[in-house]
């Protein structure tokens, strides 16, 4: 276990080492997108496909120590913060939220005929925090990892060409500085990228930004727990029937890092 677990360490420092590069740290590209990268590099390389004594240390890092990072995760987000720009902004990012992932769902499975995990995990990235929110859906659905790859280069690419383009879109679309962050906040991918951006614009609309990207941040965890059970439910039902025609009893998924992640937004208010 130890040679997969010193494997998953290698490459968390190496993504941590490239998105502090000075040529690249003022992109605002996360360090995960970084180690995700270089794991895809490495793990296809043969000897580590042919190696299989790192595979416990490979598993335990999927299923304890990535749950345990999304509980920690929690500590970048406080009640107070969520309270500050009041009701309307978080009505806001439910509705953006609830809008991207039936439109990306839909659009992905029946025009661009993607699988329903590939839709699911694309989606859910757009919606709520990029990268990590695709590794939090996964974790909840245990998705091929090559969906989740999927997911997490789609995700990446386009929050970061939004992340270039919406500093240089703010001169001519006249809005507010503080209603263009609260804009960015609701629509940018990843936290860094919101960051980067929000800062190219102005003060004000980086912290509105921030503020309204942790928000949705922390709508991560009634969407886990809403997905899983539809997920359930779907993967029960035989071909062609609907859920209220199989009478089967549903047994609820409450993903154990949701929870742990919600504790740590009330612990660390």
């Amino acid at each position: 276990m130890w040679k997969g677990l010193g494997i998953c360490a290698a490459l968390t420092l190496c993504g941590f080492g490239i998105a502090h590069l000075p040529v690249i740290q003022s992109s605002g590209v996360s360090p995960l997108v970084f180690a995700l990268l270089l794991g895809l590099v490495v793990g296809n390389l043969p000897f580590t496909r042919a190696g299989k004594s790192a595979t416990a240390g490979f598993q335990f890092a999927t299923r304890w120590l990535l749950r345990s990072g999304i509980v920690l995760f929690g500590l970048s987000l406080t009640l107070q913060q969520i309270m500050a720009l009041g009701p309307n902004v978080i009505l806001l990012d439910m509705l953006v939220i609830s809008a991207v992932l039936v439109t990306g769902y839909w659009i992905g499975t029946r025009w661009l005929q993607l699988d329903r995990e590939t839709a699911l995990l694309t989606s859910a990235g757009s919606a709520i925090c990029g990268a990590a929110a695709v590794l939090a859906t996964e974790a909840t659905i245990r998705s091929r990892p090559a969906a989740t790859s999927m997911a997490v280069a789609t995700v990446v690419l386009f929050g970061s060409l939004a992340m270039l383009a919406y500093p240089l879109l703010y001169p001519l679309i006249g809005w507010e500085e503080g209603l263009y962050g609260v804009y960015i906040g609701a629509t940018v991918h990843e936290v860094a990228q919101v960051v980067a951006a929000g800062d190219a614009v102005g003060p004000q609309a980086l912290a509105n930004a921030v503020i309204v990207k942790l928000i949705r941040v922390m709508l991560l965890v009634p969407f886990l727990l809403i997905v899983g059970q539809w997920w359930l439910r779907r993967a029960d039902l035989p071909q062609g029937q609907t859920p209220n025609q199989t009478g089967a009893a549903q047994r609820l998924i409450i993903p154990w890092f949701a929870v742990g992640f919600l504790g740590m937004v009330v612990f660390n208010s």
